[in-house]
């Protein structure tokens, strides 16, 4: 059974940090990545990593966030710095299965910011 579940999301000042984590079993994946959707608002791509561990970062994060992944935990991290008002949404997990290219999302974790 595939599985992504994500965690660390919360409640955080504005400027604050949050790491966003993301467990992931059952499968290897190629592509990962984070998306995010807020209230009212199409979901959105925040940042993506290879298994290579090329990155991609959307424009509205870059200098703010780092993604990861560690390969022996199974796990690919999101460090959010310097979160503003217009960071908070349900931040989404995502794997491109490697042997089918499915993509398969997590339940997604909730990120407030307080001004």
């Amino acid at each position: 059974q595939v599985q992504l579940v994500e965690s660390g999301g919360g409640l955080v000042q504005a400027g604050g940090s949050l790491r966003l984590s993301c467990a992931y079993s059952g499968t290897t994946f190629s592509l990962m990545a984070w998306h995010r959707q807020a209230p009212g608002k199409q979901r959105e791509l925040v940042a993506s990593i290879t298994r290579g561990g090329n990155t991609n970062y959307a424009d509205f994060v870059k200098g703010r966030v780092t993604i990861s992944r560690d390969a022996f935990k199974n796990t690919v991290y999101l460090q959010m710095n310097g979160l503003t008002p217009e960071d908070p949404a349900v931040y989404y997990c995502i794997g491109n299965q490697i042997s089918t290219m499915k993509t398969f999302w997590g339940q997604g974790t909730q990120v407030t910011v307080s001004s």
